[in-house]
């Protein structure tokens, strides 16, 4: 599969992914999801990001700062 454009511009791109993909989303691992947010905050490809991740249905990991459960919710509601 070819390389998003967008995903050469992104904040984590030189970053360890496994910090995208705790091990769990609540206790102790919860420092790690907000980290990970920390980066996206500031990331000039947050959009595109969060877009791939709905339209490919990403179950797991932090993508365009938003935790699984935040896209699920998103899921419910599409853009008209």
């Amino acid at each position: 599969m070819m390389m998003l454009d967008w995903t050469r511009r992104a904040a984590c791109l030189g970053l360890d992914p496994e910090l995208f993909f705790p091990i769990s989303m609540e206790g102790p691992s919860q420092s790690q999801v907000e980290r990970a947010k920390h980066v996206c905050a500031g990331c000039p490809v947050r959009e595109p990001c969060l877009e791939y991740a709905l339209a490919t249905r990403q179950a797991d990991g932090v993508w365009g700062g938003t935790d699984p459960k935040q896209r699920r919710e998103l899921g419910l509601h599409p853009a008209a």
